[in-house]
């Protein structure tokens, strides 16, 4: 598929949540929705590794570079929200002093 179709599906999401065009048991209920469409898409790429000869042929190789890369990914992640949240918190404290 194209990325400019993903692209276009995603801005007409934040448009509709932005304009608040959903109705009441849709907002209230987006979250549980979220979840089982993503439940969905797992259980559908499962399928597909499943079908594929060769990703089960290299799995160990494939296992193994997507571990180093998830907990890569999780250790940068947590070490950039430290730093986001430290350079916010200072800010505001910077901002209190003044006032």
């Amino acid at each position: 598929m194209n990325i400019l179709l993903y692209l276009v599906i995603l801005l007409l999401g934040a448009y509709i949540g932005y304009k608040n065009l959903l109705n009441d048991f849709l907002s209230k209920n987006i979250g549980d929705i979220q979840n089982y469409a993503l439940f969905l898409l797992l259980f559908i790429m499962g399928i597909n590794i499943g079908v594929d000869d060769n990703v089960i042929k290299y799995f160990g190789v494939i296992g193994y570079q997507s571990v180093v890369l998830a907990v890569f990914s999780i250790i940068f992640s947590i070490l950039m929200v430290k730093l986001v949240a430290k350079t916010i918190t200072t800010e505001e404290e910077g901002v209190e002093n003044d006032g």
